[in-house]
């Protein structure tokens, strides 16, 4: 399951050390610092002298795709000369943008899934509701040949229905960490006055070595190439652009789950109800009827 502060814990990290390192304290006792005033187990490990990328390896949910984010930030700014704290503050506006949208998506989601959750008991209320009345459908359910059937198609039905509902809550979370991360890197490695192909260059490696999505950024160099301006405000704009559809994105598959989980509620959670909850009820009726005749 997805911690709903992950990025909100890296954002914190990354800010503090921009603060840091403008204050002028050096990369290894900005670390130490962060370590010791957050609760970051990945923040201690870099501390201790563990790579970032290697620290973060073990993290869950989107936590380990916006620490290799962070690392490559700092080796992009590193590598070119930019200055260091001026890029993890962008980068840490640019989590906090998607923690955000983490927030809003689980906001979104909490009904939806607490009704799917509420739905799914339905079964065991209507096996209940048969014993309330004073028949015997345990029995039915597990001691007659119609039971066991009962029991294998509305366990399977049940199965079916929660990997389902898990599946489409998955899809209706933000899906990545880095968005716009290609431009904010390039705008990052321009900043510090190196030339487009080394920019280019730099990029490339730090987006292969941390395992970071590749994107495209050529469309904008371009364009500030036509306009003759700067590249760097250009490139900042259009990370920010396509972190604002991200966030757009998800609030909108947040929007529609609570449709999409009409299905596996009426083709799969209802029928496990009559097979599970009415149909035993039905045959103890029948055969108490018949029984006392």
């Amino acid at each position: 399951m997805i911690r709903q502060l992950e990025l909100t814990e890296v954002a914190t990290v990354a800010q503090r050390l921009a603060v840091l390192l403008a204050a002028g304290v050096s990369p290894a006792s900005a670390w130490a610092h962060v370590a010791a005033s957050t609760n970051s187990l990945v923040a201690r490990r870099v501390a201790a002298g563990v790579a970032l990328d290697e620290a973060a390896a073990d993290t869950t949910g989107l936590q380990p795709e916006a620490w290799r984010g962070l690392a490559a930030a700092w080796s992009v700014a590193t590598e070119s000369g930019s200055p260091l704290a001026p890029a993890l503050r962008d980068y840490a506006l640019s989590l906090r943008e998607l923690g955000e949208a983490q927030r809003d998506a689980r906001v979104a989601l909490a009904g939806p899934v607490a009704t799917a959750r509420m739905v799914m008991a339905l079964p065991a209320v209507g096996v209940l509701f048969g014993i309330a009345l004073g028949f015997d459908t345990l029995a039915t359910l597990f001691g007659t040949p119609v039971g066991w059937t009962c029991l294998a198609v509305g366990c399977g039905l049940l199965l079916l229905a929660a990997r389902w509902n898990a599946r489409l809550v998955r899809s209706a979370r933000p899906a990545s960490a880095t968005p716009g991360l290609a431009c904010e890197l390039m705008a990052i490695a321009m900043a510090g006055g190196t030339s487009l192909d080394r920019a280019r260059a730099i990029v490339g490696r730090a987006l292969v070595r941390f395992d970071v999505a590749a994107e495209e950024v050529e469309s904008v160099l371009e364009l500030s190439r036509r306009a003759g301006v700067p590249a760097a405000e250009l490139l900042r704009s259009e990370a920010r652009e396509r972190r604002a559809a991200a966030r757009s994105a998800a609030h909108e598959r947040a929007a529609a789950l609570s449709v999409w989980l009409m299905l596996p509620l009426g083709l799969c959670v209802l029928p496990a109800f009559l097979v599970l909850g009415v149909v035993p009820l039905l045959v103890t009726v029948i055969t108490s009827t018949v029984t006392s005749f």
